[in-house]
Parts: structure tokens; sequence; C-alpha cells
């Protein structure tokens, strides 16, 4: 990975509390998974950023390589990785996603 690409991966991860690494944008996701982890932050009101990993080849290749984790989408919540769609779906389905980040004070604990 190139240090500009790392660069802006970093800044991107510290300037948002939450950030989406994803294939497409929140208003038109490019893939099923990446639609889907939208459509939880969405539906739990988090407030979030996101770059679409398909406009960059470096970057797409190089969150991989920066998380070591190998699919897109990617979520990070303050600074540190929480995993791709199968992992906040989950989270999400066990009721443990929207505590979490009400703990972070990102989101209110009610729904």
């Amino acid at each position: 990975m190139t240090a500009s690409a790392r660069e802006e991966i970093d800044s991107a991860i510290k300037s948002n509390d939450i950030m989406l690494f994803m294939k497409g944008t929140p208003q038109f996701p490019q893939c099923g998974f990446s639609s889907a982890v939208v459509q939880i932050l969405d539906y739990l009101g988090a407030d979030y950023g996101s770059m679409n990993v398909l406009e960059d080849q470096e970057i797409r290749q190089g969150i991989k390589d920066y998380s070591d984790w190998p699919t897109i989408p990617q979520l990070y919540v303050k600074g540190e990785f929480v995993g791709g769609c199968d992992i906040i779906r989950e989270m999400f389905e066990q009721g443990e996603l929207r505590p979490f980040l009400a703990e972070k004070g990102l989101i209110t604990a009610e729904a």
C-alpha cells in the first residue's frame, strides 16, 4: 500500500467516529453487503462517513491490507475495526450493535 493510500485511510478513520468503507455510496450502494450495512446504520440513526472503494483501486486494496480483513464493506468505530457485513448484521440481530454504538456516545440507546 502506498503512503498516500494509508494516509487517506488513516485520515478518514480518524475524522469520522463511524467510518464505512464500502462499494458505492450510502445513496447508491454497489453491492448487497454494503447496502445491508448502510440500511442498519441508517435504521439506527447513526451519523457516519463513507468511502467508495470502487473509485480508487489503491484504497480498495489498501483497506484490506490496513485491517488485515479480506472483504468489503468494513466498518470502523472510534478508530477501531469492528467488522464486515456478517459481523455487523449479527451484532444488529443479536441486539448488540445499538448498545455498542450508544456506549461510545454515537447514537441514542433507545430506538
